[in-house]
């Protein structure tokens, strides 16, 4: 149920995301995300200054005189913002979850690729498929996605993020951006990322909050699990249980970066404490030096 409080946090991400976009945040996204191909524009006749390379021979041959082919990018692009909606995206010691970072992330990016004209989808996703919105171009539709990613209450608690991908698969029929949201606290999913990395541009952006990196040493505390609800005392103070934890992170910390690498996946990494725009539009402006 959409509470009045709910659609108040809709309202205010959307005027702020949008004020970000209009600023400093389109120009970036456009940059960085030129068009995914060329196609055939026009045969006009040869002028000095011209790639040879690019002589239209046939057309030359019949004329007698030469002339070149010309192409134009093809601008609009495909873009989906899949956002992990399981129970450990409630999590966050800083004044705002992880979910809440991921959803002003999404929004960013909606509103940027509707700025520029490109088709913009949505899935929403836990154990199972909670929603999902084909790319369509209106302007209601990327309002649509900015007020799910904030809004939605999903079923599931937990997260099949091979599910996810592979659902992403099967309904792009076109090549698309794809914006992975998650925590990337998940069980295998490196065969489908894999996959996916061969048809479509593959984005993940990797939410985490202060916390998760290190535990203060406050004594016996109790954690849980929200995915599972398992809960368990921890002595904090104890040396080996913040070994064990370091080295748990370092472990799934090389994991990820070793899937993101095989699925050819670019990485951003966001935190519940830092904020979300400056992050995306360096990751923005690198690619379009790369490119």
């Amino acid at each position: 149920m959409i509470t009045p409080e709910l659609l108040a946090q809709v309202r205010r991400l959307t005027i702020r995301s949008r004020r970000a976009v209009e600023e400093v945040f389109a120009g970036s996204y456009r940059s960085a995300f030129r068009g995914l191909g060329l196609e055939f524009s026009e045969v006009r006749e040869y002028v000095p200054g011209d790639d040879v390379r690019s002589i239209d021979w046939n057309v030359t041959a019949r004329a007698g005189r030469p002339f070149v082919k010309r192409f134009e990018e093809e601008r609009e692009l495909t873009v989906v913002i899949a956002l992990d909606c399981s129970a450990s995206l409630a999590f966050g010691s800083r004044g705002r979850t992880k979910r809440e970072t991921a959803a002003e992330a999404g929004a960013l990016l909606a509103l940027a690729a509707s700025r520029n004209r490109d088709r913009v989808g949505l899935l929403l996703f836990t154990d199972r498929v909670e929603l999902y919105l084909p790319p369509s171009k209106s302007r209601a539709r990327a309002l649509r996605v900015v007020r799910d990613l904030v809004a939605f209450e999903p079923r599931g608690t937990g997260t099949d993020m091979g599910l996810a991908l592979s659902f992403l698969g099967r309904v792009l029929r076109r090549r698309a951006v794809l914006f992975l949201l998650s925590d990337w606290i998940a069980g295998s999913f490196e065969r489908e990322l894999a996959l996916l990395g061969r048809r479509h541009d593959v984005v993940t952006l990797e939410v985490g909050d202060p916390l998760e990196r290190e535990f203060p040493r406050s004594g016996l505390v109790e954690v849980r699990d929200f995915e599972t609800g398992r809960a368990r005392f921890v002595d904090l103070r104890s040396g080996p249980a913040h070994a064990r934890w370091r080295a748990a992170r370092s472990r799934h910390a090389r994991a990820l970066t070793e899937a993101f690498r095989l699925g050819r996946s670019e990485r951003i990494e966001l935190a519940t404490d830092a904020p979300v725009a400056p992050v995306l539009v360096r990751h923005m402006e690198k690619r379009a030096r790369l490119r």
